[in-house]
């Protein structure tokens, strides 16, 4: 079976977050950095969960459930722009964020909506 393209999306948002954290650690930045490791990864995983849901219901949970994850992810991306806690540029980050809340969101309300 192909991936659709939130799965390839996730998935390649979670690397990308991996990839911070690392950075992250090695300015010493450990609470937002594991926050965000946590939530960021959680995205795709609650996605591919979706993929194999029993039900139409539980599909749409998951996908509920990965919609939320991305939008904590995009608060601690957010704070740790803003916050100076570390020396990193996060605008790529946040951008894909956004770009996965999109999607997340019109799969979220097309599912709710159809029956």
């Amino acid at each position: 079976m192909t991936e659709s393209i939130i799965q390839r999306k996730s998935f390649a948002f979670a690397l990308q977050i991996i990839d911070l954290y690392r950075r992250l650690q090695e300015q010493r930045e450990f609470v937002v950095s594991k926050q965000l490791l946590r939530c960021g990864t959680s995205i795709g995983a609650n996605v591919e969960e979706a993929t194999a849901g029993q039900s139409r219901r539980d599909f749409l949970s998951k996908m509920t459930i990965a919609s939320k994850e991305a939008r904590e992810t995009r608060y601690w991306l957010r704070l740790l722009q803003e916050s100076n806690l570390a020396q990193i540029d996060a605008n790529s980050e946040l951008a894909a964020i956004d770009e996965l809340i999109r999607i997340l969101t019109s799969i979220v309300k097309t599912t709710s909506q159809t029956k």
